[in-house]
């Protein structure tokens, strides 16, 4: 079970944005975002958006960095990922 985080490159709001995963649990995922001050209105569906200030943090805070491909093939592993519908 693991904490997921690719780097930040998604551009929003005059900041870029990563998007922090687990590949194990929702429960896993809510747990690790709250101690470590990732605002519950962060989360859309399956994931956390998280402003690039906070990477470093939550890497040192174990989430393990990954490329946006990887976090998105272990989130479809996982069963958690939540398509988005039209």
């Amino acid at each position: 079970m693991a904490i997921l985080i690719d780097p930040p490159i998604w551009p929003a709001h005059g900041t870029r944005f990563s998007h922090l995963v687990s590949d194990a649990s929702l429960a896993e995922l809510h747990d690790f975002a709250a101690r470590n001050g990732v605002p519950e209105r962060a989360f859309e569906r399956d994931h956390y958006d998280v402003p690039e200030r906070m990477h470093a943090e939550l890497v040192a805070a174990g989430a393990c960095p990954v490329s946006g491909r990887v976090l998105v093939r272990a989130l479809i592993t996982s069963g958690l990922r939540v398509r988005r519908t039209a």
